[in-house]
């Protein structure tokens, strides 16, 4: 929570790993309820990182964890009450049904794995198709359907994660998928540079969110000051990068 209140003013979300906290149990859920209040109480939106994927009642169970909407003889369940949630699209577009329904009923998001940031991804991401083109390109147009654009931002409810470790496939993803949202993992300490974004930024500067982790929580190691100055400073300097290709 310390961290959150430090780099806080420099985001606009924040995007905890859930299988860090469900290792540890009901405890574990527990601070997780009250690491997404504290962002709450920031200002700060909230993505749930599950990468969850799954069918039919499986799925549906997934995003009432998520979203809450679960109607129980005890009244109803909030769920974690997160804004948006990372989603793994493999098992096809039944299985991204049910959590896009569950997020507008929500009034939330969905963030959609097309290709992520890890070097493990070409063994899959990056095949090409019998059909032509690679992988990440055929998810993306199941993101690009998925998606409704909103009346004000032009933004989609249906959302990218788009690897920063791989600019070279930007501009190509922002063409597939011209009015989703790119979550961008990978910056700082898996090499990513925010420098190398723009086409995430086309549609303007909420078209792209730059998530980083370490390269925040781990500033002070090569800072002189304080973990929570460091932290801070490390947020703004990529808040500006960003906004700079906006």
């Amino acid at each position: 929570m310390a961290l959150v209140a430090a780099a806080g003013p420099a985001c606009v979300a924040v995007k905890p790993q859930l299988a860090c906290f469900e290792r540890l149990g009901f405890p574990g859920w527990v601070a997780l309820e009250a690491t997404v209040a504290h962002a709450r109480d920031q200002g700060l939106l909230v993505i749930a990182d599950a990468k969850r994927g799954d069918i039919a009642g499986s799925a549906l169970a997934y995003q009432q964890a998520v979203f809450g909407g679960l109607e129980t003889p005890h009244g109803a369940s909030p769920g974690l009450g997160a804004d948006a949630v990372t989603q793994n699209p493999l098992l096809g577009r039944d299985a991204l049904a049910p959590f896009v329904a569950g997020a507008r009923t929500a009034g939330a998001g969905v963030f959609v794995l097309v290709r992520t940031s890890n070097p493990g991804a070409a063994d899959l991401f990056d095949v090409e198709l019998a059909t032509g083109g690679k992988l990440w390109e055929l998810i993306a147009g199941l993101v690009a359907a998925a998606g409704t654009p909103g009346p004000i931002s032009g933004l989609a409810d249906v959302g990218a994660v788009c690897g920063a470790t791989v600019p070279a496939h930007l501009a190509r993803m922002r063409e597939l998928m011209p009015c989703a949202p790119f979550l961008l993992p990978g910056i700082g300490a898996q090499g990513g540079a925010v420098a190398d974004l723009a086409p995430a930024f086309a549609p303007g500067r909420a078209g792209g969110l730059v998530s980083a982790s370490r390269s925040i929580a781990n500033a002070h190691e090569t800072a002189a000051c304080a973990p929570a100055e460091a932290a801070r400073a490390e947020a703004e300097r990529l808040r500006e990068q960003a906004w700079a290709l906006g």
